[in-house]
């Protein structure tokens, strides 16, 4: 019983630190992504208010690659929005962000809440670490305006001129959106 616990001890002993150094890392994304979230949701609430939808379409077209820009500016972290059926074709998932929230989507029709869907992993990129999270975007009601089955005839026209290959319309309350995603290089890896 004593070698066992002190065999449990040491593996706690070597591989402790980098549990914490990813729990510390996935604790720092989830700070930046609800930022962001937070950030993105007080803008287009803004606009839509006075704006109405078109508004909202253009916060979501300039304001929010900004306010990505300075929180990974001052992270140190790539942090960004990607979706399964991007609007800007600029923001098509990554191999890894697709089997990502490929995986969320299979588990959205287990029952899981697409809101509660993460994942924080260390991979291995072009030669080094990268730590990689990953957080879906639920589809609240008020995204449909944009982003349903119903968009209005001048919305959709302003959407289409925007962004002629826009895939993110069909959507429903329920739907994985898309997801934030975020990643913080850790260095070579050794060979």
């Amino acid at each position: 019983m004593i070698k066992s616990a002190a065999a449990g001890l040491g593996f706690f002993i070597l591989c402790g630190p980098a549990f914490a150094d990813e729990a510390a890392l996935k604790a720092q994304a989830a700070d930046l992504v609800a930022r962001y979230a937070q950030a993105l949701k007080t803008a287009l609430g803004g606009a839509m208010e006075k704006d109405g939808p078109m508004g909202a379409l253009d916060v979501c077209r300039s304001a929010a690659p900004k306010i990505a820009a300075d929180l990974s500016t001052s992270s140190g972290w790539s942090v960004a929005r990607t979706s399964l059926k991007p609007r800007n074709a600029a923001s098509a998932p990554d191999d890894y962000e697709r089997k990502v929230m490929e995986s969320f989507n299979a588990r959205i029709a287990q029952g899981e809440k697409d809101g509660d869907l993460v994942s924080a992993k260390i991979v291995e990129d072009h030669g080094g670490k990268v730590f990689r999270f990953i957080k879906a975007i639920p589809t609240g009601e008020v995204c449909l305006t944009c982003h349903g089955e119903n968009v209005s005839p001048e919305l959709k026209q302003k959407i289409s001129q925007l962004y002629p290959n826009d895939q993110a319309t069909g959507f429903k309350v329920g739907d994985m959106r898309g997801a934030f995603t975020l990643k913080k290089p850790l260095g070579t890896s050794t060979p």
